[in-house]
């Protein structure tokens, strides 16, 4: 089981992610101890989006396709409407997704984030929460959807929104030093 402070985490993200749903479990998860890179679509600079507008860009560190997933420990999918949206029709993006979906690795989605969990077939017969405007896709999609801050169901960890962002943290640190959990079977 590796602690937080042995753990390397990706956060997979493009323009129009929320910004404190990128950012904050950025720094809470290095202040944690865990070495955290970002990937987009593109190897450069990508857009928050901050109170109904455009806010603060953060630099990624890899583009998608170049990274090495066997060299993390978890999967963190920001929300915002656009990030998500964008990433569920990237083949890069989608791949990072199903890849550590299927490893049994730790996975996890705030917001509208779980769009890219339900895109990648994972959700049918999981307990699982969002944003509640995207509550009945996931339910469409098999999910079982609970209205609470965190959901953590075999490694899969969501949260509905920024002012669930403590929570959602702690839990993946908790998973995270729980270890890899069973390989899961994706919808097809």
């Amino acid at each position: 089981m590796p602690k937080i402070t042995e753990s390397r985490v990706l956060i997979l993200a493009t323009d129009g992610f929320e910004k404190s749903e990128l950012f904050v479990p950025l720094q809470k998860l290095k202040l944690a101890g865990a070495i955290v890179d970002v990937a987009a679509p593109e190897k450069r600079a990508i857009k928050s989006w901050d109170n109904g507008d455009w806010g603060e860009t953060v630099d990624a560190d890899l583009a998608a396709a170049d990274a090495d997933l066997s060299e993390y420990d978890a999967l963190v999918l920001p929300g915002g409407q656009i990030n998500p949206d964008i990433l569920r029709v990237d083949t890069d993006a989608m791949a990072i997704v199903k890849t550590f979906l299927k490893s049994g690795k730790v996975v996890a989605a705030i917001c509208h984030g779980p769009w890219l969990l339900a895109e990648a077939g994972a959700v049918e017969g999981r307990d699982m929460t969002s944003y509640h405007s995207i509550k009945t896709d996931l339910v469409n999609a098999g999910a079982n959807w609970r209205d609470a801050e965190v959901v953590a169901d075999g490694g899969i960890v969501t949260s509905r929104s920024p002012k669930d962002l403590d929570a959602f943290v702690a839990k993946i640190i908790e998973e995270i030093e729980e270890g890899r959990h069973e390989e899961r079977r994706l919808a097809a």
